[in-house]
């Protein structure tokens, strides 16, 4: 038993003594040194990069082939006989195809011709033909930066759903009806929703049927409307018509739960020769739970 734990002991010492720490430089062909620079010990797993000074250290036997690699460079193999090696990489040149970009903008929903784009949606003609029942829905199906979830078990948020633009908070988008500010919520988000320990506007408390178009504007705005408009901004343009508008919508999911109905009912009417008018808007909605 000693015998062979002599011979063991010796074994594993002339491994360790066979490797050696190898240093150097990596550089391009100017002598500016390269961080980054991938070097793998070649047929192994074993490898390391260059810092930012492009200095690198490895642990490798003599005889073996070390390999560079950096992204705009040729790949060069050198077999390690010293413990320093310097390499310098040539640097290569790479052709692409030809690349083609190809992008869309819906000419009658955009208004190109405004300092910064600003997304119009005839909500007036969209909202019957699409299954979704609120302005919320609408909006986030229809723009594309715009973000509205539904919150479940998060206190008074599963009745105030937080929209955001572009990702931000609830607070930093600025709701306008007809132009003027819209108040905001006295319900502070919390228990771990979106737009956290921010107060925003309700949307849905606005019927979908009372609005004519919804425009959005998807920048900042802040330098005109001040820190509450740093997402950008939402206005929303009632209703000038005059006459009787009723429409319902009834769903249910395909196993039979989840029954959502809504029913909206628009009157409007001429007041005076002048242009007068007012315009009344009745709205239910109604969400049943789902399994």
């Amino acid at each position: 038993m000693k015998t062979k734990l002599f011979f063991l002991s010796l074994f594993f010492g002339l491994t360790l003594q066979a490797q050696n720490l190898i240093k150097g430089v990596v550089s391009d062909p100017s002598g500016i040194p390269l961080p980054g620079v991938n070097i793998v010990i070649k047929d192994t797993q074993t490898g390391t990069t260059t810092d930012f000074d492009g200095k690198y250290q490895i642990q490798a036997q003599f005889g073996q082939t070390l390999v560079f690699s950096i992204l705009g460079f040729e790949k060069k193999e050198v077999i390690v006989q010293g413990n320093t090696l310097n390499v310098s990489l040539e640097s290569r040149t790479e052709g692409l195809s030809e690349v083609t970009l190809t992008g869309s903008r819906n000419p009658y929903r955009s208004k190109l011709n405004t300092p910064v784009p600003v997304d119009v949606v005839p909500l007036n003609e969209l909202k019957t033909s699409m299954p979704q029942t609120n302005i919320n829905d609408l909006l986030n199906y229809l723009v594309p930066s715009f973000n509205n979830n539904r919150q479940s078990a998060s206190d008074g948020t599963e009745h105030i759903d937080p929209a955001s633009l572009r990702g931000l908070g609830p607070d930093q988008v600025l709701v306008l009806i007809n132009g003027k500010r819209r108040h905001t919520t006295s319900l502070v988000n919390n228990q771990s929703t979106f737009g956290n320990g921010s107060v925003g506007t309700d949307l849905s408390a606005i019927p979908a049927a009372a609005i004519e178009r919804v425009e959005v504007l998807r920048d900042g705005a802040s330098a005109q409307y001040g820190s509450d408009a740093i997402a950008g901004v939402i206005n929303l343009i009632l209703k000038k018509d005059t006459g009787l508008e009723v429409n319902t919508t009834y769903g249910q999911t395909s196993r039979a739960d989840g029954e959502t109905v809504d029913v909206n009912l628009n009157y409007g009417a001429k007041l005076g020769d002048d242009g007068g008018f007012y315009n009344l808007t009745l709205g239910f909605n109604d969400r049943q739970k789902t399994s």
